[in-house]
């Protein structure tokens, strides 16, 4: 004060514009003078409060002693952030619940932060917990979590807190199933120089496999790898469940038999899947840098690692390179396995350089590796494909006589091929032993056969295979109905053709132009041009 009173005392002739406003000097001591007096009160009355609740006094006594002061969000800040050590931890915890119970303070984001800083700090985790659900059920969208992220951020330096509080909120939005945006802030808080504890991934990881999400299960699993923070037994415990959920587990677990002749541990199993979905997806490059980190710590077995390199080349297409990484494999000591000769045989096949596939199978054979239901799908592809169809056959009877059946695809690809020979009662016939091996034909095997039927006029076989669907709950799908109202066509039966024209609308499926113009010719030369012009005016309304 004697301060203001010098400068009052010696410029008090003078004015001053203040915040837009015109002060005399003598004025402008006065309002500065009430501007300290009520921060000063301010301050006094925050330390009180402060006191009040680190001598442990009730509630009620505090309610009291303080019954007239006006809490705000300021002050509740400063009150907080003087009792942020954690020796004052309780007495924060206890001024923060008091102001919501006996002043009817609604706490902000920040009022929030600060509190939750304090409590990880002193270690009071369940209550740091518990401030951090509440806080993060009172607005479940994903900004609301950046703006508390953001606050914490904002207030971690003038709380000397720790790391953990990151990882709390994490956990907080996993356990909430707000999984996206629990995902969403371990990036956030990664791209400013935190890093996110392995048990926070394991939980958001057994939260996600929970759900119907399995791509977000993998995006945090090679997320983790990708930032080395590496699995423990709990995390591969949950990515196998997310297999078994997927119904993928079977599949890799025999393709690890495959290359390595013996059962996996669930470490080798986990990381062979991710590297094969990066490799599906076309990200070679970034599967081979994963690869040699999980090597490098022991988390795949050498062999596994070597085959599936070799793979990544012929997946790139490069089989000549994959085949030189391969004989070098073998001079390391490696043993050849019939996963990678398969894996040649499919690339030859698809090139249609099936002679280089021929000779594979018959060095397999020699060395005593067994084919595979995936090693004859190939090949079976592969013959279909070139035109050698006896040997296609060949190869599906010797598939047969191994103890195995070819997939939907490589069935399909024969159906194909022998309807268009006009051999569709083979192919019919075919399907009916398959059947009686758990074979489970799919929409495309059945609308081969029903159009390769219909194409001969053999119209009661077509509509057997059709009613044979809808027993089996598939959907018929356009070219089903388009091969039947054809035939119907064909030899004049239009009841029937209208009838399932009918019922192909009801279905929502649209007839195509060839369609129309079946109906309309067969009406004509039936004479009734009227229903001709019908489909005509039909099928032009519909621009065909």
């Amino acid at each position: 004060m004697p301060l203001i009173r010098q400068i009052s005392a010696s410029l008090s002739s003078k004015h001053l514009k203040f915040f837009g406003l015109r002060f005399s000097f003598p004025q402008l001591h006065f309002r500065l003078a009430q501007l300290i007096h009520v921060e000063a009160t301010a301050e006094d009355d925050v330390t009180a409060i402060c006191n009040s609740f680190r001598r442990g006094w009730s509630w009620d006594i505090i309610s009291r002693k303080f019954d007239s002061f006006q809490l705000n969000d300021v002050i509740v800040e400063r009150v907080l952030i003087d009792l942020k050590n954690p020796s004052d931890a309780t007495s924060a915890l206890g001024f923060f619940h008091w102001s919501t119970k006996k002043k009817n303070i609604e706490h902000g984001v920040q009022s929030y932060c600060l509190a939750i800083h304090i409590m990880v700090r002193a270690k009071l985790l369940m209550d740091a917990r518990a401030l951090l659900e509440s806080l993060v059920k009172k607005n479940k969208e994903s900004y609301f979590g950046f703006l508390i992220v953001d606050s914490l951020l904002g207030s971690y330096k003038d709380c000397a807190s720790h790391p953990l509080v990151f990882d709390l909120l994490i956990q907080a939005y996993a356990k909430l199933r707000l999984f996206v945006t629990a995902f969403d802030l371990c990036l956030y808080v990664e791209e400013h120089g935190f890093s996110v504890s392995l048990i926070s991934f394991n939980t958001l990881l057994h939260v996600v496999q929970k759900s119907d999400n399995p791509s977000l299960v993998w995006e945090i699993y090679e997320h983790m790898i990708q930032k080395r923070t590496y699995p423990n037994e709990a995390t591969f415990k949950t990515m196998v469940n997310a297999l078994c959920k997927e119904g993928k587990l079977q599949k890799i677990v025999k393709t690890l038999d495959q290359i390595m002749g013996k059962r996996s541990y669930p470490s080798v199993i986990v990381n062979a899947s991710l590297i094969f979905r990066v490799l599906e997806e076309g990200r070679i490059e970034e599967s081979m840098v994963m690869l040699k980190r999980l090597l490098q710590k022991n988390m795949i077995a050498d062999s596994v690692a070597h085959s599936l390199t070799v793979y990544a080349k012929v997946k790139m297409g490069d089989l000549d390179s994959a085949w030189q990484v391969h004989e070098e494999m073998i001079v390391r000591g490696f043993q050849e396995n019939s996963f990678l000769y398969t894996s040649f045989i499919g690339a030859y096949c698809e090139k249609g350089r099936i002679k280089e596939a021929e000779i594979l199978i018959e060095a397999m054979e020699k060395i005593g590796l067994k084919p595979y239901g995936e090693t004859f799908d190939h090949l079976i592809k592969g013959y279909a494909e070139t035109g050698w169809f006896d040997k296609c056959l060949s190869k599906y009877k010797q598939m047969l006589r191994a103890g195995l059946i070819p997939s939907c695809l490589a069935f399909n690809k024969m159906v194909e091929k022998l309807c268009e020979r006009g051999d569709v009662t083979q192919a019919n016939e075919m399907l009916t032993v398959l059947s009686d091996q758990n074979f489970v034909p799919n929409n495309l095997t059945y609308s081969l056969l029903i159009e390769g039927y219909a194409k001969k006029d053999e119209i009661q076989e077509a509509l057997k295979l059709y009613y044979e669907m809808e027993y089996k709950s598939l959907s018929p799908g356009s070219s089903v109905f388009t091969s039947l109202i054809l035939s119907f066509c064909h030899n004049g039966n239009l009841g029937d053709a209208e009838k399932y024209l009918r019922i192909m609308k009801s279905r929502s499926l649209a007839p195509d132009a060839t369609v129309y113009q079946a109906l309309i010719a067969s009406y004509l030369q039936n004479g009734d041009s009227e229903r001709a012009l019908h489909f005509q005016s039909e099928m032009a309304s519909f621009g065909l």
